[in-house]
């Protein structure tokens, strides 16, 4: 546990995550590309996501029950470096066929290290202080990427796109070699593994939900402001605004920790999630919309802060929070192409209903994990 608690150890682990995650706040741009820079339909580029995305919760689900046994000191690089050289395949690629097999299997990598960059962070003196600075690093270089691809894009071509998210993946690589320390493996071997409590399975449904509204939603948010007339030039600067107001909500968690209460931020994040995505899927004006973009993934990200180091206190053992990519992916999969099927046969409308339908589900999610914890919870 002690080597966990080093600055270098704190690096890797928010290098890991940050490289990981760099998929969720770039979803719109990366929909947007595929479909305005590869000629793609919305399907076919939710499709492409999903592969992703897919991939990523095929490795988690495989990886999270064995976190105790498996050497992550060395699978967290080697898998964010195949990854990389995915992404350079991306790039040279073109058409969906063409595009569709390094989709998958960077997924599949991706979702190898962020599992255990995840399981590890769990198993940290504070889990909830650690996630919240990798999210506050994802939310700084996602202010960077909106700021800088977008224009290289459009000087550039489609490609950038695939080249950029290939570089950061090498980056995250070349940390977790470097800062990864070399006890974890027999740290996390010795844990003695013991059965899910129903308030892990409960919480654990919860967050699924709000990812899959998440994806669903912010997959989309490019094209409903490019779709509804607003200049382009105002869409990248609401996308440009919502990535620096998305590196507050981690600051303001890790300050808020002994403060509020886990679940009930939580039941209050599903309801104010899904209030968001109808403001963004069915108001027409730009003030709106801005409000609602910028707005709709601190939502997320402060919620699930919580949510983490709630998991981590209930499932000590890290096993639970190792499947944290597929809790968040498991939903973002499949949203991606329902949300393509949805926009194309019953528009932009039809998105809302659907979000307001799993923040329900949600809801009765955490709400049952406080009523089922084995341990004492403070909810």
């Amino acid at each position: 546990m002690t080597a966990l608690n080093t600055k270098g150890a704190s690096a890797a682990l928010v290098a890991g995550h940050m490289a990981g995650m760099i998929d969720m706040p770039v979803l719109p741009l990366w929909v947007g590309i595929l479909i305005g820079g590869y000629g793609l339909l919305p399907a076919q580029a939710g499709a492409l996501v999903t592969l992703f995305l897919g991939g990523i919760v095929i490795s988690s689900l495989l990886l999270a029950p064995l976190f105790h046994k498996v050497p992550a000191r060395w699978l967290v690089p080697l898998g964010y470096a195949v990854s990389a050289g995915c992404f350079f395949a991306m790039a040279r690629a073109t058409g969906f066929a063409g595009l569709a097999a390094p989709h998958l299997i960077a997924g599949l990598f991706t979702g190898m290290s962020l599992s255990a960059v995840h399981g590890s962070m769990a198993r940290t003196a504070n889990p909830h202080r650690v996630f919240a600075m990798g999210g506050m690093a994802l939310g700084v270089i996602a202010i960077a990427f909106f700021a800088v691809v977008p224009p290289l894009v459009a000087a550039q071509g489609p490609q950038v796109l695939f080249l950029v998210l290939g570089g950061i993946m090498l980056l995250g690589a070349g940390i977790n070699l470097a800062l990864f320390p070399a006890e974890l493996g027999r740290a996390v071997r010795a844990v003695a593994k013991v059965p899910f409590d129903r308030a892990v399975w409960f919480a654990m449904l919860g967050i699924l939900c709000m990812a899959f509204v998440q994806a669903m939603i912010f997959s989309f948010a490019e094209r409903v402001g490019i779709d509804r007339g607003f200049d382009p030039e105002l869409v990248q600067r609401t996308l440009i605004i919502q990535g620096f107001v998305a590196a507050t909500p981690n600051i303001l968690a890790a300050l808020l920790q002994s403060r509020l209460r886990p679940l009930r931020v939580a039941v209050g994040g599903a309801i104010g999630q899904a209030a968001v995505a109808c403001v963004i899927v069915w108001s027409s004006g730009y003030s709106a919309y801005l409000v609602g973009v910028v707005c709709f993934s601190f939502v997320m990200l402060f919620t699930h802060t919580f949510v983490f180091g709630h998991l981590a206190r209930i499932e000590p053992t890290g096993r639970a929070n190792a499947a944290t990519p597929a809790m968040i992916m498991a939903g973002s999969a499949t949203a991606p192409l329902l949300g393509g099927v949805l926009v194309q046969t019953l528009g932009y409308s039809s998105l809302g209903f659907v979000a307001l339908a799993f923040a329900a589900i949600a809801v009765f999610g955490f709400s049952q994990s406080r009523r089922q914890a084995a341990i004492p919870v403070t909810a």
